[in-house]
């Protein structure tokens, strides 16, 4: 993460990761303003690029093709990426609802989440039946319905309701799918029944009638049904109800209808249309609310009405972005006028296309070449991106400001007491842990209880953010401190908090301070943990700490040294938090590692250190920055043993080995790598990557406990049942011990 020291003045905040805002992404990226903080809150990690989603989905592309990452994007437009869907916006207010966080701030605002097919209500209660949008779902849905189809011994008949562009696009390709899918083993033909289903008095109305006939011969080739004039009120029991008509027979239906817009926009007080999209001007900036804008499908230009179409959104992105930055500097914003007319490239499931403009049309395998010569090239837009501008200050930008440029740190560059109690008055921090004095009372010390016969452990963690969303970097701080306790088997108690927030006025602060304390109190609670007190302060960047308490008896506390010959060594967890954050920051990391990682850092090791203690465990600790390697290490030399490793049984996260062998390590690696003189004959495995996992830092990692070797099995059996799924025999305990050679790989260890 890069340090910058510029106050931060005002808080663009982008909804939705459309396509427009992934000019916006880049555009700011590329022209930075100083002071400005970037938000983006997407329910979506991966942008679907539309023009390719046909391709996709009749197999001539695979996901990372038709899919903008939308992570390296963020890095590199040094934007907070925050994984939400909003449930609500109070645009007097200005603030941003989201389920299970805090809600989030701005100055400006950007809306650009698409929109959805209209359809029955309760569509999702009925089985077989799903819509084109969200992507995700509809490809989980999909995935099920083409494995029945695949193995069905009888014709599927498949229903896509709604026949313009998206809905033919969809007949041709899913059709094509499943026949190159039954090509090799095909035994019974028309495996897959397709209709298109209208309302519509014709296929592809918004199109010219030369392009309709086209398609009328391709899909009547192709067997696939039109119904025209066909209103579908319902679909249940594998029978579609229509309006004024028989019902269909269908075995499952895709809904591709006209586009609607999410319910929660009518209660944000913002100007709609009449179908209850947000209405902006020509400068795509909201007609009731000028902090406002909007773009793509989910708004309404006001004076140049346009079909939903991602052509528009794309072309939207540009301008939206220059409005943006405009009034961010308090400048007059400039008007924009959609074209009417597009080039069309609509695919027929095969790599074939057609094409049309207006009055024009043609078709033929040469214009999906040049489809696919265009979508490719527009996704290299968001791949391979240029070096990013240094920012500078601007002077126009810090007039009226009453925050100092130069920042003192004789007051221990402490963040105002106001702002502390006010944080600390929203912070709903409850526990059952009986605290003498704490947050609710004015002393400088916390005075804690000391249970009968148990002993105290302490221990204390402080790390700057490798994550640019405070409320999850605040939940994994909390895990990795609280995993000292868990290491020594015992039950954590309280916390003292070790804050700095980035420079920025009274208001920012607060913010940025209670969305890190809330997910710090969040998994304080989860571990029935209390917040005591703490330290806060200003900085350059983020960083976060805390020092924890916990009780154990002496009986139940687990010891380095307790490692015993025979032993199996088990690792709760994967390994390689350290290389894939390595690749995050230089935007080589895929956004589905990056969560997956993630995910496994907000897990408590609770559960596993209970586990442990049940099946016997003898020693152990949670590998955190020096390593497996240095953490085992360490239990070797207090046990005076030797173990030995097989790196190829190593859990790995998802993508940690490609980031190795694509040479990317954390830059820690070469300091924790100091521990192979330990290791005996490391030559012969130091080119698996696995190997180099060993040494990679871990935040909020697993443990590694050893456990007597006829208890191991269960042991790995129940942790997997608990949640831990990568749990796994890594390694043995072996009875001699050499001063400088003591742990040993190995192909096998059992």
């Amino acid at each position: 993460m890069q340090v910058d020291a510029t106050p931060i003045r005002s808080d663009l905040v982008l909804i939705g990761g459309g396509h427009s805002h992934l000019f916006v992404l880049k555009y700011l990226a590329m022209n930075p303003i100083p002071g400005m903080r970037l938000t983006l809150i997407t329910r979506d990690l991966h942008t679907p690029y539309s023009g390719m989603l046909p391709g996709f989905i009749a197999g001539h592309y695979d996901f990372d093709d038709a899919h903008i990452d939308l992570r390296p994007l963020s890095v590199y437009a040094r934007a907070r990426l925050i994984r939400a869907e909003v449930s609500a916006i109070d645009v007097e207010q200005k603030v941003i609802m989201m389920a299970d966080r805090p809600p989030i701030t701005y100055d400006l605002l950007s809306i650009n989440i698409g929109s959805r097919p209209a359809m029955p209500e309760l569509v999702d209660a009925v089985e077989n039946q799903f819509a084109v949008k969200p992507i995700d779902y509809f490809l989980t849905h999909w995935q099920k319905l083409e494995q029945r189809i695949l193995t069905s011994l009888t014709p599927v008949k498949l229903a896509i309701v709604g026949a313009g562009a998206g809905g033919v696009e969809l007949a041709l390709s899913l059709q094509y799918r499943i026949e190159q899918a039954l090509a090799p083993s095909r035994k019974v033909d028309h495996h897959l029944e397709v209709s298109l289903v209208t309302d519509d008095d014709q296929i592809l109305s918004a199109f010219s009638n030369r392009l309709r006939r086209r398609f009328t011969r391709v899909l009547k080739s192709r067997k696939i049904k039109v119904h025209c004039n066909t209103h579908v009120q319902h679909f249940d029991n594998g029978c579609m109800s229509v309006e004024n008509r028989d019902p269909i027979q269908s075995d499952a239906v895709i809904w591709v209808t006209t586009a609607s817009a999410p319910d929660w926009l009518s209660t944000t007080g913002l100007k709609l249309d009449s179908d209850g999209f947000i209405a902006v001007n020509d400068r795509l900036q909201s007609c009731s609310h000028p902090q406002v804008f909007a773009s793509g499908d989910i708004a309404s230009v006001d004076r140049y009405p346009r079909p939903k179409s991602g052509v528009f959104a794309v072309r939207q992105g540009i301008p939206l972005a220059k409005n943006l930055a405009r009034s961010l500097r308090n400048q007059p914003l400039k008007s924009f006028r959609p074209q009417k007319q597009f080039l069309s490239l609509i695919s027929t499931g095969e790599p074939y296309a057609v094409a049309a403009r207006g009055p024009w049309s043609a078709q033929g395998a040469w214009l999906w070449l040049l489809k696919n010569w265009i979508d490719r090239r527009f996704m290299r837009q968001f791949s391979d991106l240029p070096e990013m501008k240094e920012q500078a200050d601007d002077s126009e930008n810090t007039r009226g400001l009453e925050i100092p440029t130069m920042r003192c740190g004789g007051c221990g560059s402490k963040i105002g007491s106001k702002i502390l109690g006010r944080v600390l008055s929203r912070l709903a921090a409850e526990s059952e842990q009986v605290v003498l004095t704490g947050l609710d009372t004015p002393d400088d010390a916390a005075i804690i209880d000391m249970p009968a016969n148990q002993k105290l452990v302490q221990s204390v963690d402080y790390f700057r953010s490798f994550l640019n969303d405070p409320f999850l970097f605040g939940k994994i701080a909390t895990n990795h401190a609280i995993n000292d306790l868990f290491a020594m088997g015992a039950e954590p108690h309280s916390a003292m908090a070790i804050a700095s927030i980035p420079y920025a006025d009274d208001t920012k602060q607060e913010e940025e301070l209670f969305h890190l304390m809330s997910g710090a109190v969040e998994c304080l609670q989860e571990n029935n943990t209390m917040l005591v007190g703490g330290h806060s302060s200003e900085s350059g960047e983020m960083a976060f700490g805390l020092s924890v308490n916990g009780f154990a008896s002496p009986a139940q506390l687990f010891l380095k040294s307790g490692m015993q010959p025979g032993d199996c060594l088990i690792l709760t967890r994967a390994l390689g938090s350290g290389v894939l954050f390595a690749a995050d920051m230089r935007r080589k990391a895929k956004a589905r590692w990056i969560e997956e990682a993630v995910a496994q850092m907000l897990m408590s090791n609770r559960d596993a250190m209970l586990c442990l203690r049940k099946h016997g465990a003898t020693a152990c600790t949670d590998v955190s920055g020096f390593g497996l390697a240095g953490h085992l290490f360490e239990m070797i030399q207090a046990s005076a043993v030797a173990v030995e490793i097989d790196p190829l049984r190593l859990p790995t996260m998802d993508g940690s080995l490609e980031t190795v062998e694509g040479g990317i390590l954390s830059s820690l690696q070469p300091q924790n790598m100091r521990v192979r003189h330990a290791i005996e004959d490391s030559d012969n495995m130091a080119r698996h990557a696995q190997y180099a996992l060993m040494f990679d830092p871990q935040t909020a990692g697993g443990l590694l406990a050893s456990v007597p070797a006829d208890r191991a099995d269960a042991c790995v059996v129940e942790l997997r049942s608990r949640g831990y799924g990568q749990a796994e025999i890594i390694a043995r305990v072996i009875g001699c011990f050499d001063q400088t050679r003591n742990m040993r790989l190995t192909r096998q260890i059992r």
